[in-house]
């Protein structure tokens, strides 16, 4: 081993430092903190990268690798500091960054049946460390059905809905839960999608969401209003896209602000 040549730290004389360096779609199991049973065990995908000074010619690939083993039973939002503070120190960067994208299960209840089952909801981490840089990112995915107010107002009778997807990206001051941000955006179109429905189930929901008519920009205005007065919250986007039922386009709203 003493005699093989470490290649990626030999000089580079192109004086060109690399913002992002390291490796991509790795898929590892994590634990992710489940606010009904306290952990929920899940599968990430995940990409690691840090900065690459000018004069080295390459970064350490296994190195991220290692560190992902050596955390492998504590990789949870709460451990993604201690994470890129070791990425820094092991590869003598001055910024880390941390991305895990993974599904997270809820068990879910139908409205009069109340038959159960688990409703997957796609979660992201961002994480990012530097000496005077510090961040973290918490994006759900949450899957919801809206139903047109416009066609509700100049049809006889019925309707066009269709499901949709709201993206609600935070930044927080010490920790917020999935659930909470799944709750919050379920409140706000015209129904929730649901795991199992049953007869009983259906006719609920359907005469729910003709009573609850939302167009995207209601239902990213709601979000927007309950994120603003979330105490735990600093910073957030929303993003609301209808996939439509009757028209060749999606509709789609975005909104971002920063909480003082």
């Amino acid at each position: 081993m003493e005699n093989l040549k470490d290649v990626q730290s030999l000089p580079d004389h192109r004086r060109i430092e690399i913002d992002k360096v390291g490796i991509k779609g790795i898929r590892y199991p994590i634990s992710v903190l489940d606010r009904k049973k306290g952990i929920q065990y899940t599968v990430a995908e995940i990409n690691m990268y840090v900065d690459l000074p000018h004069h080295f010619k390459g970064t350490h690939m296994s190195r991220f690798v290692e560190i992902l083993n050596e955390f492998r039973h504590e990789i949870h939002i709460k451990k993604i500091i201690c994470i890129l503070q070791e990425m820094r120190k092991r590869l003598a960067a001055k910024v880390a960054h941390l991305e895990m994208a993974f599904p997270f299960f809820i068990e879910k209840k139908a409205p009069v049946s109340q038959a159960q089952g688990l409703m997957e909801y796609q979660c992201k981490i961002y994480g990012s460390l530097g000496d005077e840089m510090r961040d973290l990112v918490l994006e759900v995915h949450v899957p919801i059905m809206t139903l047109c107010p416009c066609s509700k107002e100049i049809s006889s009778f019925g309707a066009h809905n269709q499901r949709g997807v709201v993206k609600v990206k935070v930044r927080f001051k010490k920790f917020i839960w999935i659930e909470e941000l799944v709750e919050i955006v379920e409140k706000c179109g015209s129904s929730p999608v649901y795991p199992l429905l049953k007869r009983t189930d259906e006719k609920f929901v359907t005469e729910w969401a003709y009573e609850h008519p939302m167009f995207v920009e209601d239902v990213v205005r709601e979000v927007c209003r309950r994120l603003l007065d979330h105490p735990e919250i600093t910073w957030f986007t929303v993003e609301a896209e209808n996939y439509e039922s009757i028209h060749a386009h999606n509709a789609y709203a975005f909104i971002e602000r920063h909480k003082s």
